[in-house]
């Protein structure tokens, strides 16, 4: 095969086109191949890395960081393509330009669904090299500026909405750091009012995903056959009353991410559409006769422990698994007493501002019954509180009085799961270890995570409680 000789190309490309030189690696098992790309890219200042075989290639990709990957798509062992999955499973970031000697659309296409940034055919010339490189560079480094940007961002305004600086706020910051880059599947699992939306927001926002393209459904407050019109949208005529055609809401979030509040209620045939859409990355709109490509990232979110509808037959199994490739659990306002302060202080300044009032703070009484309460709404509960205090206040300080009657009761002691084993759902054993679990997690919150005092705090050995962590499986990290 004929390639190009080596030529000083673009010399004369304007300034705004130059980028700092990259860490590139290419894998290509022809040597010639590898040859001519470094001689190219080498002249550019770029330094190099060639290997012949993806399986050196991802061992590199292990030992150091680079801004760019170009990959043979024929290679002995694993394939091209086969390579590009694992290149973006291990990071969704990094940039991928496949070479093939196969000027084919559809094998083109079929990369860059995959995330390819871009690709070329073999023979290439210089300055297409050259300009492929170039914008590949520069879309990492977009992306490690916004990267960089979006932290500091938080560092100074927290993240998206959500208060709190408590060890599992602070776990929970981790977690949407790590998930957001990647382009799985999330379920959101909390009670209500614990901010489950945020915390979807704060996914999206992270994500590198258009700012703008976040769409927000509210499974559970549209009948189905309304819902499954929103979501996949309808051609003209396609039922009584569709003059027009319509976007759903899959199409309208496409290059985005599409958040699904109480996903438990989705009805089973809106659910089998739903499962279409997660494998395939396409649906059919109502009527119509020709599939629609998405590329969208979904986020789910429920207040109900989602596998007891599959056991009940109300909730797809395999669409279960689909959707919980990524569980967070956002803790209930009563697991993090010490963020309640932080989140009273948040909503006083607001209100305060919106309501055009002098209101700065409470009084030792009214924040003793605030930190008492249970909160079984949650935060939300507490916002309602405190702006209903705000709005009530004729003062600088917000006193018991306008706080609601019976605030601060400490509740009931209930055993968990007793409901559920006095209407047949559990055994006995079930509902008792449930209760252990329990009883165990929240001495470990108590004390911080320290074993020996958890176990003086429940008058047992710590080989004991250490058994006991061990065979209930706790996560006390």
């Amino acid at each position: 095969m004929k390639y190009a000789t080596l030529q000083a190309a673009t010399r004369d490309r304007s300034r705004d086109a130059v980028l700092r030189a990259g860490r590139i690696l290419v894998i290509d098992d022809e040597p010639i191949i590898r040859e001519v790309l470094g001689a190219i890219l080498s002249q550019e200042g770029h330094s190099l890395r060639l290997v012949e075989d993806a399986e050196t290639g991802l061992e590199a990709l292990e030992q150091e960081e680079f801004d760019l990957v170009v990959l043979d798509l024929m290679l002995p062992g694993m394939g091209g393509l086969e390579s590009l999955r694992e290149i973006r499973r291990r990071d969704p970031d990094q940039q991928v330009v496949m070479i093939t000697a196969y000027a084919s659309v559809e094998t083109a296409v079929q990369a860059m669904r995959m995330g390819a940034h871009d690709y070329l055919t073999k023979p290439f010339k210089n300055e297409d090299v050259l300009k492929t490189v170039r914008n590949g560079l520069k879309h990492r480094q977009l992306l490690t500026e916004n990267r960089s940007l979006r932290r500091a961002l938080q560092r100074e305004a927290g993240l998206e909405g959500l208060i709190g600086k408590s060890r599992v706020m602070q776990s929970l910051y981790r977690l949407i750091d790590q998930v957001a880059p990647s382009r799985s599947t999330v379920l959101i699992q909390g009670e209500s009012g614990t901010g489950k939306e945020l915390v979807a927001g704060a996914i999206h926002a992270r994500s590198g995903r258009p700012p703008d393209a976040f769409v927000v459904v509210n499974s559970g407050s549209m009948p189905a056959d309304l819902l499954e019109s929103n979501l996949f949208g309808h051609v003209k005529g396609a039922f009584t009353g569709a003059v027009q055609t319509k976007k759903g809401l899959f199409e309208v979030a496409s290059g985005g991410s599409i958040f699904f509040d109480e996903i438990g209620t989705v009805k089973p045939d809106v659910q089998a559409k739903l499962l279409r859409v997660i494998q395939e990355k396409e649906f059919i709109p109502l009527g119509a006769v020709q599939s629609v490509q998405v590329d969208v990232r979904i986020i789910a979110a429920t207040n109900i422990d989602l596998m007891d509808l599959v056991k009940r037959g109300e909730f797809r199994e395999d669409l279960y698994y689909r959707l919980n490739v990524i569980a967070l659990r956002i803790p209930p306002l009563r697991e993090r007493r010490q963020d309640i302060p932080s989140l009273i202080d948040h909503f006083i300044a607001k209100y305060a501002a919106e309501n055009n009032k002098d209101v700065r703070g409470v009084t030792p009484p009214a924040a003793r019954r605030l930190m008492d309460d249970p909160w079984r709404g949650n935060v939300r509960e507490l916002e309602n509180t405190i702006e209903r205090a705000v709005v009530l206040a004729a003062g600088p300080v917000i006193d018991e009085d306008l706080l609601p009657e019976g605030l601060g009761n400490p509740s009931p002691v209930t055993l968990p799961g007793a409901g559920d084993l006095l209407a047949g759902r559990l055994s006995f054993y079930e509902t008792m270890e449930r209760f252990e679990r329990d009883i165990i997690e929240e001495s470990l919150r108590r004390v911080n995570g320290v074993q020996r005092k958890a176990a003086a705090l429940l008058g047992l050995k710590a080989t004991t409680l250490n058994e006991k962590i061990k065979r209930l499986k706790i996560d006390h990290s």
